[in-house]
Order: C-alpha cells, then sequence, then structure tokens
C-alpha cells in the first residue's frame, strides 16, 4: 500500500542535491509539506521554489551547518518557534573522506564524524518524542553498504555508517509498537554530488543506482506495514551485503580493499 503524508511535514537534512533533494520531491508528491536543512541556501531556495509550483506544498527552507554540538536540539527549537510540527525525519547530511587514515587531515575527520554520526543523534534524540507522539510518519536514516564491512581507504566513513545501522536498527527496535517506521537506508555508489566530494567519480560509474532508484527502494519498504529495521538498495548490494556478512572478516576487508583502490 502506497503511504500518504498528506498534511504531515517532512524534515530532511542534506536537502540540496543528491538522495536529499529526491526524498523532498518524491514526499512533496505524496502531499507532505517540508523543512529543508542544508548548507547552501541558494540550492535549498530554488527546490523549494520548484516543490511549491508543483505539489502545491508548504515549503521551509533551513541554511544550516549542521555539523557542531547540540544542532539537533537548535534545529527543535527553531521549528518549535515557527509553530512547525516535524511527523517525519530523514537524516540524510553526511560526507566522506578518502584515503590512508595517516594521511587524512585530522580537522576534516573530526567534521566527519560529527555530522555522520553525532548531529545524526542529536537529531533524531531531539525530534523523536513528536515523531513517536504523531505516529503519521516515518524515521530514516541514510547509512551505506559501507557498514557491512570494515574499508580501509575511508576508515572513517565506514565506521561511521556502520554506527548509523547499528544505531537505527536499536531505535527500531526500542519503537517497534509504536506505530513509527524506522528505516536505516544502505545504498551502495550512487550517482550523486557524492563523489565529487571524494574528488572524481567511480570507474565504475555506469553501474550506479540513481537517486531516484534509491528512494524508491526506501519508499517501497515504508509502504510495508511490517517495515524492516534496515533495507539495502539494489539487488548486486543485497548479495554484496550479504557475503559481507557470511564471509570472514579477513576476506571482506581485502575485498573492500580492492574496490577502494579502483575508485
Amino acid at each position: 500500500m502506497t503511504m500518504t503524508y498528506a498534511g504531515t511535514t517532512a524534515l530532511i537534512t542534506g536537502a540540496s542535491s543528491g538522495l536529499g533533494a529526491e526524498f523532498a520531491a518524491k514526499f512533496a508528491a505524496r502531499g507532505s509539506n517540508l523543512v529543508l536543512v542544508a548548507r547552501r541556501a541558494d540550492r535549498l531556495e530554488e527546490l523549494a521554489h520548484d516543490l511549491r509550483s508543483q505539489h502545491g506544498v508548504t515549503v521551509t527552507v533551513l541554511p544550516m551547518d549542521l555539523g557542531r554540538a547540540g544542532v539537533g536540539r537548535e534545529l527543535f527549537s527553531e521549528l518549535s518557534g515557527r509553530g512547525i510540527t516535524v511527523d517525519t525525519l530523514i537524516n540524510n547530511a553526511g560526507f566522506a573522506t578518502h584515503g590512508p587514515l595517516v594521511d587524512e587531515d585530522q580537522d576534516t575527520i573530526a567534521s566527519e564524524i560529527s555530522l555522520n554520526v553525532a548531529a545524526l543523534v542529536d537529531i533524531t534524540r531531539a525530534f523523536l518524542p513528536g515523531l513517536l507522539a504523531s505516529g503519521k510518519g516515518a524515521l530514516l536514516n541514510v547509512a551505506s553498504t559501507a557498514a557491512f564491512q570494515p574499508i580501509p581507504g575511508m576508515a572513517v566513513y565506514g565506521a561511521t555508517k556502520a554506527f548509523v545501522l547499528s544505531f537505527t536498527e536499536a531505535v527500531a527496535h526500542e519503537t517497534k509498537n509504536s506505530g513509527l517506521n524506522v528505516l536505516a537506508l544502505c545504498p551502495g555508489a550512487t550517482r550523486t554530488e557524492f563523489f565529487e566530494v571524494l574528488g572524481g567519480e567511480s570507474a565504475a560509474v555506469g553501474k550506479m543506482q540513481t537517486s531516484a532508484q534509491v528512494v524508491g527502494t526506501a519508499l517501497k519498504a515504508l509502504d510495508r506495514k511490517d517495515t524492516p529495521g534496515s533495507v539495502v538498495s539494489g539487488w548486486v548490494n543485497r548479495v554484496a551485503a550479504g557475503f559481507a556478512q557470511r564471509l570472514p572478516r579477513a576476506v571482506t576487508v581485502a575485498i573492500a580493499a580492492r574496490a577502494v583502490q579502483d575508485w
């Protein structure tokens, strides 16, 4: 059954491009009002204008850097002050660093952990009581297939996504009888600006899923009466994730290291 979100409000972080923008479009198409959060105000305003025109929904734009302590409480306070109640939360904001840990800039990896982990937890905790009270929406955290094995060459990123997967599945269990759908989305390589941040697209770009395909997988999972705690997008990624959980750890680490070298 296709869920309708008419009359509800979805908060989407990292909404200016890629998966975040695609989630915004799909939720607007289902009647949801939106709160879009990202750093790039111009991109957010452009997206908001398009979605208002196409779907007649209310779109609130909040340009904000999420990578600082207490950002969840700050965001909750800002929206409460505007009289906005959030029914659906999509934690999509995040970025990756690439290369051996010894060569990584320490300030950059600290920011990576702050955004990918600390901000996600703080935002989730701040809004979770309201999500549970509403019972009309969902909590979706974007993890990655990187969560299923260590990733040499992307050690910090892989660890942050393993945290997101574990955290979200735990919250899903804690809230399983509440009526709130909780989902960790685990995409593989996706055609977004993500790879531009890493310094270029993967050599395997032709095998990547599109943002629309990934978001479609998430929505199908949320439409189910028995929404799973997590879902992997794409059958190839599902097979790979399955092998990663069954093969000896040393084997999966070696395979992951080779894959990163091929990028």
